[in-house]
């Protein structure tokens, strides 16, 4: 199945890439989700009128993220009051849920979809280095303390 990208995707193309994909990831993920359209000629044609309208929407897109990046790193290091074990084993795990509120709380909005854990939830006491992404092109690395609580 061919679609025309709507907004950059994350290991699948830029802003107006024609690309194949499997049929399931197209009529499920991307077309429902507004990222992109079917390629077909009036859709080529429809997106073509439309280009400068989605490139300045995404350049706007990509200001408030920066936006945001530089508010989350202004916060420095985010320190978690967790129950862990003696070894610093956590009772439970902290997943993106967790983390996100962690950073609303301290005074920004992010949602758990912005955040990646490729190696899972965090089970053990520690520092870590944590990825957000506010926008396929703005990432900012936090960082997180875990301290068992006393």
């Amino acid at each position: 199945m061919e679609v025309i990208l709507l907004e950059k995707v994350r290991n699948l193309g830029a802003l107006g890439d024609t690309v194949t994909v499997k049929a399931g990831y197209g009529r499920n993920f991307l077309v429902p989700g507004s990222k992109a359209v079917y390629a077909t000629a009036h859709n080529k044609a429809k997106f073509e009128t439309r280009r400068a309208e989605l490139e300045k929407a995404a350049a706007e897109g990509i200001k408030a993220a920066e936006v945001r990046k530089q508010a989350v790193l202004a916060l420095g290091v985010i320190t978690l009051q967790v129950k862990a074990g003696e070894e610093g084993k956590l009772f439970g795990s902290i997943g993106t849920r967790d983390l996100a509120a962690a950073i609303t709380h301290a005074g920004v909005e992010v949602s758990k979809r912005e955040i990646h854990l490729p190696s899972g939830v965090l089970r053990q006491a520690g520092e870590y280095d944590i990825e957000v992404e506010f926008h396929s092109d703005v990432t900012a690395v936090i960082k997180f303390n875990l301290v068992v609580e006393a």
